[in-house]
Protein backbone atom coordinates (compact mmCIF):
# COMPACT_ATOMS: atom_id res chain seq x y z
CA UNK A 1 0.00 0.00 0.00
CA UNK A 2 1.32 3.30 -1.04
CA UNK A 3 2.20 5.24 2.21
CA UNK A 4 0.69 8.64 1.85
CA UNK A 5 2.50 10.07 4.37
CA UNK A 6 5.99 9.28 2.26
CA UNK A 7 5.48 11.47 -0.24
CA UNK A 8 4.55 14.62 1.79
CA UNK A 9 7.79 16.67 2.55
CA UNK A 10 8.40 17.68 6.23
CA UNK A 11 7.14 20.15 7.54
CA UNK A 12 9.08 21.59 10.93
CA UNK A 13 6.45 22.96 13.84
CA UNK A 14 8.23 25.32 15.73
CA UNK A 15 6.57 25.81 19.36
CA UNK A 16 8.71 27.85 21.68
CA UNK A 17 6.86 28.53 25.11
CA UNK A 18 7.82 29.58 28.85
CA UNK A 19 5.56 29.19 31.72
CA UNK A 20 2.06 27.92 29.95
CA UNK A 21 1.47 24.59 30.40
CA UNK A 22 -2.38 24.80 30.13
CA UNK A 23 -2.19 26.80 26.94
CA UNK A 24 1.32 24.40 25.40
CA UNK A 25 -0.84 20.97 25.73
CA UNK A 26 -3.91 22.77 23.67
CA UNK A 27 -1.02 24.24 21.53
CA UNK A 28 0.96 20.69 21.10
CA UNK A 29 -2.90 19.08 20.32
CA UNK A 30 -3.62 21.04 17.73
CA UNK A 31 -0.13 20.43 15.92
CA UNK A 32 -0.49 16.83 16.35
CA UNK A 33 -4.09 16.21 14.85
CA UNK A 34 -2.73 17.73 12.08
CA UNK A 35 -4.48 15.97 8.72
CA UNK A 36 -0.86 16.85 7.17
CA UNK A 37 1.07 14.66 9.30
CA UNK A 38 4.95 14.28 7.91
CA UNK A 39 5.81 16.76 10.72
CA UNK A 40 8.70 16.99 13.62
CA UNK A 41 7.41 19.36 16.31
CA UNK A 42 10.19 21.37 18.17
CA UNK A 43 8.98 22.03 21.46
CA UNK A 44 11.45 24.78 22.83
CA UNK A 45 11.29 25.42 26.33
CA UNK A 46 12.78 28.84 27.79
CA UNK A 47 13.74 27.11 31.40
CA UNK A 48 10.20 27.39 32.52
CA UNK A 49 9.74 27.19 36.35
CA UNK A 50 7.80 23.72 36.00
CA UNK A 51 9.72 21.98 33.79
CA UNK A 52 6.93 20.54 30.61
CA UNK A 53 8.69 17.87 29.47
CA UNK A 54 6.36 15.33 31.23
CA UNK A 55 3.25 16.99 29.37
CA UNK A 56 5.18 16.75 26.60
CA UNK A 57 6.14 13.35 26.74
CA UNK A 58 2.41 12.43 27.56
CA UNK A 59 1.50 12.85 23.95
CA UNK A 60 3.62 9.74 23.42
CA UNK A 61 4.15 10.95 19.95
CA UNK A 62 7.52 10.04 18.21
CA UNK A 63 7.53 13.26 15.94
CA UNK A 64 7.94 15.82 18.99
CA UNK A 65 11.48 16.47 19.96
CA UNK A 66 11.57 17.99 23.47
CA UNK A 67 14.21 20.89 23.97
CA UNK A 68 14.40 22.68 27.20
CA UNK A 69 17.07 25.61 27.93
CA UNK A 70 19.27 25.13 31.08
CA UNK A 71 18.81 29.52 31.81
CA UNK A 72 16.35 31.76 30.07
CA UNK A 73 17.20 32.58 26.72
CA UNK A 74 14.84 35.12 25.97
CA UNK A 75 11.95 35.27 24.10
CA UNK A 76 13.96 35.95 20.68
CA UNK A 77 16.22 33.27 21.39
CA UNK A 78 14.30 30.61 22.10
CA UNK A 79 11.57 31.11 18.76
CA UNK A 80 15.16 31.48 16.80
CA UNK A 81 16.64 28.32 18.34
CA UNK A 82 13.43 26.27 17.09
CA UNK A 83 14.28 27.64 13.15
CA UNK A 84 17.88 27.33 14.05
CA UNK A 85 17.41 23.26 14.50
CA UNK A 86 14.62 22.40 12.10
CA UNK A 87 15.14 19.93 9.69
CA UNK A 88 11.66 20.22 7.25
CA UNK A 89 11.51 21.47 3.79
CA UNK A 90 9.24 24.09 5.64
CA UNK A 91 9.00 25.65 9.00
CA UNK A 92 5.77 27.23 10.79
CA UNK A 93 5.88 29.04 13.59
CA UNK A 94 3.27 28.08 16.46
CA UNK A 95 3.10 30.05 19.44
CA UNK A 96 2.37 28.14 22.85
CA UNK A 97 -1.34 30.10 23.96
CA UNK A 98 -2.21 29.76 19.75
CA UNK A 99 -4.02 26.92 17.83
CA UNK A 100 -4.14 25.32 14.61
CA UNK A 101 -6.88 24.40 12.77
CA UNK A 102 -6.77 20.63 11.39
CA UNK A 103 -6.48 21.37 8.26
CA UNK A 104 -3.87 24.68 8.56
CA UNK A 105 -1.10 22.55 6.77
CA UNK A 106 -3.08 20.70 4.38
CA UNK A 107 -4.39 23.72 3.18
CA UNK A 108 -0.97 25.81 2.69
CA UNK A 109 1.95 23.65 1.84
CA UNK A 110 0.94 22.28 -1.75
CA UNK A 111 0.92 25.95 -2.72
CA UNK A 112 4.50 26.02 -1.80
CA UNK A 113 5.22 22.14 -3.11
CA UNK A 114 3.19 23.54 -6.45
CA UNK A 115 5.37 26.55 -6.87
CA UNK A 116 8.74 26.66 -5.89
CA UNK A 117 9.41 30.41 -6.92
CA UNK A 118 7.12 30.76 -3.01
CA UNK A 119 8.72 31.49 0.24
CA UNK A 120 5.77 31.51 1.75
CA UNK A 121 1.67 31.09 2.32
CA UNK A 122 -0.30 32.18 4.70
CA UNK A 123 -3.93 32.41 5.76
CA UNK A 124 -6.41 34.73 7.75
CA UNK A 125 -7.47 33.93 11.56
CA UNK A 126 -9.16 34.04 14.31
CA UNK A 127 -8.98 35.59 17.95
CA UNK A 128 -9.68 33.71 21.01
CA UNK A 129 -9.64 34.89 24.50
CA UNK A 130 -8.28 33.74 27.76
CA UNK A 131 -10.61 30.25 27.93
CA UNK A 132 -10.36 29.41 23.68
CA UNK A 133 -13.54 31.06 22.89
CA UNK A 134 -13.48 32.88 19.62
CA UNK A 135 -14.18 36.41 20.09
CA UNK A 136 -16.74 37.39 16.63
CA UNK A 137 -15.61 41.29 16.94
CA UNK A 138 -12.03 40.92 17.78
CA UNK A 139 -11.75 38.46 14.86
CA UNK A 140 -13.73 40.74 12.40
CA UNK A 141 -11.54 43.73 13.24
CA UNK A 142 -8.27 41.90 13.14
CA UNK A 143 -8.91 41.03 9.67
CA UNK A 144 -9.97 44.31 8.20
CA UNK A 145 -6.87 46.27 10.65
CA UNK A 146 -4.52 44.08 8.96
CA UNK A 147 -6.76 44.17 5.45
CA UNK A 148 -6.63 40.70 4.56
CA UNK A 149 -10.21 41.14 3.43
CA UNK A 150 -9.26 42.84 0.63
CA UNK A 151 -6.15 41.06 -0.14
CA UNK A 152 -6.50 38.97 -3.77
CA UNK A 153 -6.58 35.06 -3.19
CA UNK A 154 -3.39 33.37 -4.58
CA UNK A 155 0.17 34.32 -5.76
CA UNK A 156 1.49 37.80 -5.07
CA UNK A 157 5.02 38.27 -6.34
CA UNK A 158 5.56 41.44 -5.19
CA UNK A 159 4.26 41.82 -1.55
CA UNK A 160 5.80 44.66 -0.04
CA UNK A 161 2.92 46.48 0.72
CA UNK A 162 0.63 44.08 1.99
CA UNK A 163 3.74 42.61 4.19
CA UNK A 164 5.51 45.70 5.62
CA UNK A 165 2.68 48.08 5.28
CA UNK A 166 -0.73 46.54 5.78
CA UNK A 167 1.43 44.24 7.71
CA UNK A 168 -1.18 41.64 6.49
CA UNK A 169 0.85 38.72 6.88
CA UNK A 170 1.28 36.92 10.41
CA UNK A 171 4.23 35.77 10.20
CA UNK A 172 4.37 34.58 13.44
CA UNK A 173 1.19 32.77 13.72
CA UNK A 174 -0.12 31.89 9.74
CA UNK A 175 2.28 31.09 7.51
CA UNK A 176 4.50 28.23 6.23
CA UNK A 177 7.97 29.40 5.43
CA UNK A 178 10.13 27.26 2.49
CA UNK A 179 13.21 26.95 4.75
CA UNK A 180 16.73 26.99 3.60
CA UNK A 181 16.26 30.24 1.80
CA UNK A 182 16.38 32.47 4.99
CA UNK A 183 19.18 32.57 7.15
CA UNK A 184 18.27 32.34 10.74
CA UNK A 185 21.15 33.15 12.03
CA UNK A 186 20.93 36.75 10.00
CA UNK A 187 18.64 38.07 12.39
CA UNK A 188 19.93 40.69 14.47
CA UNK A 189 18.77 40.39 18.38
CA UNK A 190 17.68 44.41 18.24
CA UNK A 191 14.30 43.28 17.01
CA UNK A 192 13.08 42.23 19.75
CA UNK A 193 9.70 41.55 19.57
CA UNK A 194 9.08 42.81 16.22
CA UNK A 195 10.76 39.38 15.08
CA UNK A 196 8.33 38.81 13.10
CA UNK A 197 8.20 42.23 10.95
CA UNK A 198 11.73 41.98 10.12
CA UNK A 199 10.82 38.11 8.82
CA UNK A 200 8.73 39.67 6.76
CA UNK A 201 11.24 41.96 5.35
CA UNK A 202 13.54 39.59 4.59
CA UNK A 203 10.97 37.34 2.81
CA UNK A 204 9.77 40.75 0.96
CA UNK A 205 13.58 41.31 -0.33
CA UNK A 206 14.29 37.83 -1.25
CA UNK A 207 13.08 37.55 -4.48
CA UNK A 208 10.25 35.24 -3.87
CA UNK A 209 6.61 35.18 -4.39
CA UNK A 210 3.85 34.99 -1.69
CA UNK A 211 1.11 33.02 -1.93
CA UNK A 212 -2.45 33.79 0.18
CA UNK A 213 -5.33 31.27 1.05
CA UNK A 214 -8.04 33.43 2.55
CA UNK A 215 -9.34 31.65 5.23
CA UNK A 216 -9.52 31.40 9.05
CA UNK A 217 -6.78 28.36 9.78
CA UNK A 218 -5.53 29.32 12.80
CA UNK A 219 -6.17 30.37 16.40
CA UNK A 220 -4.72 33.81 17.78
CA UNK A 221 -5.08 34.26 21.99
CA UNK A 222 -5.67 37.35 23.35
CA UNK A 223 -5.21 37.22 26.97
CA UNK A 224 -3.46 39.35 30.25
CA UNK A 225 0.22 37.83 29.08
CA UNK A 226 0.00 39.17 25.61
CA UNK A 227 2.33 42.76 25.65
CA UNK A 228 -0.51 44.82 24.46
CA UNK A 229 -2.73 43.63 27.52
CA UNK A 230 -0.50 44.31 30.02
CA UNK A 231 -0.69 46.29 33.21
CA UNK A 232 1.62 48.55 35.69
CA UNK A 233 5.03 48.73 35.56
CA UNK A 234 5.25 45.36 32.96
CA UNK A 235 3.05 47.88 30.91
CA UNK A 236 6.30 50.59 30.84
CA UNK A 237 8.66 47.61 30.11
CA UNK A 238 6.73 46.50 26.80
CA UNK A 239 6.18 49.88 25.65
CA UNK A 240 10.23 50.65 25.71
CA UNK A 241 10.92 47.15 24.21
CA UNK A 242 8.14 47.90 21.44
CA UNK A 243 9.31 51.40 20.91
CA UNK A 244 13.59 50.01 20.82
CA UNK A 245 12.00 46.96 18.37
CA UNK A 246 10.44 49.48 16.02
CA UNK A 247 13.03 52.32 16.36
CA UNK A 248 15.65 49.39 14.50
CA UNK A 249 13.51 47.84 12.11
CA UNK A 250 11.99 50.71 10.33
CA UNK A 251 15.33 52.58 10.74
CA UNK A 252 16.40 49.44 8.55
CA UNK A 253 13.80 49.45 6.24
CA UNK A 254 14.72 53.20 5.64
CA UNK A 255 18.38 52.53 4.32
CA UNK A 256 17.53 49.38 2.17
CA UNK A 257 17.29 51.12 -1.23
CA UNK A 258 15.17 48.31 -2.31
CA UNK A 259 12.45 49.82 -0.19
CA UNK A 260 12.91 53.68 -1.33
CA UNK A 261 9.51 53.98 -2.26
CA UNK A 262 8.28 53.48 0.87
CA UNK A 263 10.91 55.27 2.89
CA UNK A 264 8.48 57.85 3.85
CA UNK A 265 5.87 55.99 5.53
CA UNK A 266 8.93 53.48 7.14
CA UNK A 267 10.55 57.34 8.29
CA UNK A 268 6.86 58.19 9.54
CA UNK A 269 6.57 55.07 11.83
CA UNK A 270 10.33 55.48 13.06
CA UNK A 271 9.51 58.65 14.33
CA UNK A 272 6.24 57.50 16.14
CA UNK A 273 8.35 54.51 17.32
CA UNK A 274 11.28 57.01 18.69
CA UNK A 275 8.06 58.56 20.67
CA UNK A 276 6.72 55.33 21.67
CA UNK A 277 10.01 54.73 23.27
CA UNK A 278 10.54 58.18 24.59
CA UNK A 279 6.36 57.58 26.61
CA UNK A 280 8.12 54.62 28.02
CA UNK A 281 10.91 56.14 29.47
CA UNK A 282 9.00 59.32 30.67
CA UNK A 283 6.89 56.53 32.60
CA UNK A 284 9.89 54.77 33.73
CA UNK A 285 11.03 58.25 35.14
CA UNK A 286 13.81 58.30 32.82
CA UNK A 287 13.23 61.98 31.74
CA UNK A 288 16.22 63.05 30.50
CA UNK A 289 16.67 59.86 28.20
CA UNK A 290 13.00 60.51 26.98
CA UNK A 291 13.34 64.24 26.28
CA UNK A 292 15.92 63.16 23.98
CA UNK A 293 13.65 61.00 21.82
CA UNK A 294 11.08 63.80 21.85
CA UNK A 295 13.36 65.90 20.52
CA UNK A 296 14.53 63.72 17.45
CA UNK A 297 11.18 62.99 16.60
CA UNK A 298 10.37 66.99 16.74
CA UNK A 299 13.60 68.11 14.78
CA UNK A 300 12.75 65.98 12.06
CA UNK A 301 8.65 66.29 12.01
CA UNK A 302 8.12 70.65 13.21
CA UNK A 303 4.90 69.82 14.49
CA UNK A 304 3.19 66.32 16.07
CA UNK A 305 0.90 66.62 18.86
CA UNK A 306 1.44 63.31 20.33
CA UNK A 307 4.92 64.70 20.72
CA UNK A 308 4.85 67.90 21.50
CA UNK A 309 2.18 66.62 24.77
CA UNK A 310 4.83 64.05 25.72
CA UNK A 311 7.70 66.88 25.91
CA UNK A 312 5.27 69.17 27.05
CA UNK A 313 4.53 66.42 30.59
CA UNK A 314 8.12 65.68 30.74
CA UNK A 315 8.40 68.94 33.01
CA UNK A 316 5.43 67.93 34.87
CA UNK A 317 5.90 66.38 38.16
CA UNK A 318 5.67 62.51 37.82
CA UNK A 319 2.58 61.75 39.66
CA UNK A 320 0.44 63.38 37.30
CA UNK A 321 1.82 62.66 34.01
CA UNK A 322 1.74 58.93 34.78
CA UNK A 323 -2.43 59.13 35.22
CA UNK A 324 -2.22 60.53 31.46
CA UNK A 325 0.21 58.45 29.87
CA UNK A 326 -1.08 55.41 30.69
CA UNK A 327 -3.58 55.89 28.15
CA UNK A 328 -0.64 56.96 25.37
Amino acid sequence: MLNIKSLEPLVSVIIPTYNRPEYLKQAITSAVQQTYQNLEIIVSDNCSSENPQALVESFQDPRIKFWRHEQNIGMLGNQFHGFKIATGKYVASLHDDDMWNHDFLSKLVPHLEANSDLILAFCDQYIIDAHSKIDAAATEQNTRSYKRDQITPGVHQSFTQIGLIDKSIPTAAACVIRNGVLNWDSIPSEVGGMWDLYLTYLCCISGYGVYYVPEKLTKYREHEQTDTLLSGSRNIQAKIRKGKSEIFCYQTFMEDQQLHEFNSYFRSKWLAANTTLGIGLLRDQQITDARRYFWQTLREQKFNLRTLSALILSFIPPTVTNKILKVS
